[in-house]
């Protein structure tokens, strides 16, 4: 759950014990009778349906001011609250001293390489130690820049663990400017991923709507377009090098949703290379000989993480109108586990990469 507790087992004794809102909820005026614990796994997708029941059954779930049971059906106009036995969170940004990698500032904005590992806004477990706690401290001393008013910062973002180029707005102006474009899709980026298998083609379309997954509230999957679930998300790519069991491609994204790449690639068969949440982490293809095994895991701790990154970004100026175009190199980790497998196959005699 976004907000964690110690634990939920235990049933609340005293009727004056001081609960602190966490959540709250307004059920709109289309809402169709649905259990509160199904609700509330849909408003918290970092929950988990087992959690919120827990919850319930402590008496922590309310809804109109009184705590129900996880069975209960939330009907039009209800507001649900999740109630703790503690204060919520401060999630007040506080510039930290994290070292930045900028590729370009103004006065409008800036363009930073974020590396791998490194948390773009706080959230569930991660506080402090985040890009936006960076960017904070980076700009501490420009007294019109309050990392915590929405109308600046970040415009948009890409996961923990994908490296590459991010714009932030450093005044209102420049949020509304640049966020426009990327909901117009005028913006332009692509990523390089190195993805398990070979493709016959050279080029592709990957399009297939993206929700979170059921059975998986971290992990996003991927529906039919004319199945009326999640969103519409489109992916091109282009194969860049082959190496047999790997390809590296270039994706450009007509759709930003979240795990967009990553969720794609797994529905066509071909998952990142080390995404341990979309099933990377395997030997998907290749033989299964003790050197090839050693090979892979090699592999694993060179780049131990989804082979993904965000390499070009561009946009129009908020304020110039000039068009603005970035690229950044391919990371250490990634770099390295490329070069590992053009050594793979320059050592391989059977060029034909059977499974």
């Amino acid at each position: 759950m976004a907000e964690k507790t110690d634990t939920y087992d235990n049933e609340i004794e005293d009727d004056e014990q001081q609960l602190f809102e966490h959540f709250r909820f307004e059920a709109d005026r289309g809402q169709v009778p649905l259990r509160v614990d199904k609700f509330m796994c849909e408003k918290l997708p970092h929950s988990t349906r087992n959690r919120i029941q827990k919850a319930a059954d402590a008496g922590f779930v309310h809804v109109n001011d009184r705590p129900v049971k996880s069975n209960y059906k939330v009907r039009p106009g209800d507001v649900v609250t999740l109630m703790l036995d503690r204060p919520r969170h401060d999630t007040t940004i506080v510039p930290e001293d994290i070292p930045l990698d900028i590729v370009y500032e103004d006065s409008q904005l800036m363009v930073v390489n974020k590396p791998a590992g490194l948390v773009v806004h706080p959230g569930a477990g991660n506080f402090h130690g985040t890009l936006v706690n960076a960017v904070a401290w980076h700009l501490k001393d420009l007294a019109s820049y309050d990392p915590n008013d929405p109308e600046v910062g970040l415009v948009h973002r890409i996961d923990k663990d994908t490296s590459g180029l991010l714009v932030i707005a450093k005044t209102p102006q420049a949020k509304s400017e640049l966020g426009l474009q990327f909901y117009n899709k005028t913006t332009h980026r692509s990523y390089n991923a190195l993805v398990w298998g070979n493709f016959t083609e050279d080029e592709g379309r990957i399009e297939g709507n993206i929700a979170r997954d059921p059975k998986d509230r971290l992990r996003m999957t991927v529906y039919s377009p004319l199945s009326g679930i999640g969103k519409e998300a489109v992916t091109h790519y282009r194969v860049l090098e082959r190496f047999g069991y790997v390809t590296l491609v270039e994706c450009i994204l007509e759709t930003g949703r979240t795990h967009q790449i990553r969720a794609h690639f797994r529905h066509i068969g071909h998952p990142l290379f080390g995404d341990e949440r979309y099933g990377g982490c395997e030997i998907l293809r290749g033989n299964r000989s003790t050197t090839y095994k050693a090979f892979i895991q090699n592999c694993f701790r060179i780049c131990p993480r989804q082979a993904l990154h965000a390499r070009t970004l561009g946009f129009v100026h908020p304020v110039t109108g000039k068009q603005m175009d970035f690229t950044s190199e391919l990371p250490a980790d990634m770099d390295s586990l490329i070069e590992k497998w053009c050594g793979y196959v320059r050592g391989t005699t059977n060029n034909t990469f059977e499974d």
